[in-house]
């Protein structure tokens, strides 16, 4: 695998992983994807790296150089990739102020002995160039600079306004070629932002980017705003809304702005969730002083019953596939995980500890399945198989709750309130060393991670004179 193949790399003084795919310049165009951009920059940092464990070993973070891009809002872009390689732990950008060669051209290679003098076991840079249909190309190249070859080139098309999406962009494609794994820096996060107290206090739907730059709010604050979650289309996203007089299940669509509810209810719905392929949804009905799992058919408006417990059972989610749902229940007298097929069928317990648990999440990559849990004063984020062995604690303090996870399954989202504080946006990876808070600055609560708004190009080529030999 070429992340343990990085990590030999690493230990080996830096040079880079052999099994990295090399690649010539190609173009692709972006087209769709958000229209308002806020310039939220995220300056490379300087201090000392942390240690990571990743798959059973322990490296420290890979020294890369990213150079400030020429052109058009280029320094701007250099930060949001050096943001975006930092918080994933896998990378310590290098401190601009240490750069010995300045004024990098895609014409030309690096001069190598510069970048290894400071450390640097990989260099990225890039420019912006405008043309004629009012877009720019946004180029950039990698390089191993102690074996003196290319890794990959590319060119992404976009629109002047669309910089900081490349900047994702670009961060994935390093991301992929440099660990093996999958990306997910092009991606958004829906949350229920908070703001104001007691009578006035208001709850938003919004959505960032992953980093937690361009903020947008898609309600007003007129409703209580709960537990969004996206569909497998990353333009889809589904809600809770309480009125004065009135709980909704609304779906809601990020490009026209439309939304629509799912229909009035004999009960009070909750905890709603799509399938994988975004035909049906599952979630809660609390009727009668009982509170069960249904599905719906979105296609039908069918609506069909999965659980009839006495207890509460509520959160589900379905495994990657749709033919398994986990949700919580107190049929046992505390909350716990069950498991059952997606007919309802062959219900089971797995969770095995002490404590609560609540809020379960099946990871995209089906092997694990996230939740809080509480007890003894606190509360945390974790992670069990989907048979509940191998639970781990990847977070706790004052209170957690809502894990999300990234497209690739390796990190996960969630909301963390410091005692007496406010309610933030936090990301944890599955080794729980890398943790760190979104750089959204207001109050955030139940986030929700997008898929891959696009996915990254896999036509970047092969061979070449500039190449680095497979």
């Amino acid at each position: 695998m070429r992340l343990n193949l990085l990590l030999t790399t690493v230990a080996a003084l830096g040079l880079a992983a052999a099994s990295l795919v090399q690649a010539q310049t190609t173009t692709q165009s972006l087209n769709g994807g958000p229209s308002r951009q806020q310039a939220q920059q995220q300056p490379a940092q300087t201090g000392e790296p942390i240690e990571v464990e990743i798959d059973q070993g322990v490296m420290r973070p890979f020294q890369i150089a990213v150079a400030p891009f020429s052109g058009q809002n280029g320094a701007s872009i250099a930060d949001v990739i050096s943001g975006d390689l930092r918080r994933s732990g896998f990378f310590e950008p290098i401190n601009p102020a240490s750069f010995i060669e300045t004024g990098l051209t895609l014409a030309n290679a690096p001069n190598f002995p510069q970048w290894t003098q400071i450390g640097a076991q990989a260099v990225l840079y890039g420019s912006v160039t405008p043309r004629a249909d009012g877009r720019n190309d946004f180029g950039f190249r990698l390089y191993d600079p102690y074996r003196q070859c290319q890794l990959v080139s590319y060119n992404f098309t976009a629109t002047p306004e669309q910089w900081r999406r490349i900047g994702h962009k670009i961060a994935d494609v390093v991301y992929e070629r440099m660990t093996g794994e999958s990306a997910f820096f092009d991606t958004r996060i829906v949350f229920v932002a908070e703001s104001g107290t007691g009578l006035n206090r208001l709850s938003r739907l919004a959505i960032v980017d992953q980093d937690g730059g361009n903020p947008n709010f898609l309600t007003d604050g007129t409703e209580i705003i709960l537990t969004p979650r996206f569909s497998s289309n990353p333009d889809e996203i589904i809600y809770m809304a309480l009125g004065e007089d009135y709980s909704r299940i609304y779906l809601y669509n990020l490009t026209t702005n439309r939304r629509e509810s799912l229909g009035e209810f004999d009960g009070q719905p909750l905890a709603p969730r799509y399938s994988p392929d975004g035909t049906k949804v599952a979630f809660s009905i609390i009727r009668g002083g009982n509170t069960d799992v249904y599905v719906m058919d979105l296609q039908t408006r069918r609506l069909s019953r999965l659980t009839t417990d006495p207890g509460i059972d509520t959160s589900p989610s379905f495994n990657p596939d749709g033919t398994r749902i986990v949700f919580n229940s107190d049929r046992s007298g505390t909350p716990r995980l069950y498991v059952m097929n997606a007919d309802g069928s062959g219900q089971r317990p797995i969770s095995r500890g002490g404590g609560s648990y609540t809020a379960p999440a099946w990871s995209p990559r089906g092997d694990l399945i996230a939740f809080t849990k509480s007890g003894g004063g606190q509360f945390g984020i974790g992670v069990m198989a989907p048979d509940g062995s191998g639970e781990r604690m990847l977070s706790r303090s004052f209170f957690e709750e809502g894990p999300s996870w990234a497209p690739n399954g390796r990190y996960l989202m969630f909301s963390r309130q410091t005692r007496g504080g406010t309610t933030n946006l936090w990301m944890v990876d599955l080794s729980g060393r890398v943790i760190a808070e979104s750089a959204y600055q207001g109050r955030g609560s139940d986030p929700a991670w997008s898929p891959l708004l696009s996915e990254t190009p896999t036509n970047l080529g092969r061979g070449g004179p500039d190449s680095c030999d497979s």
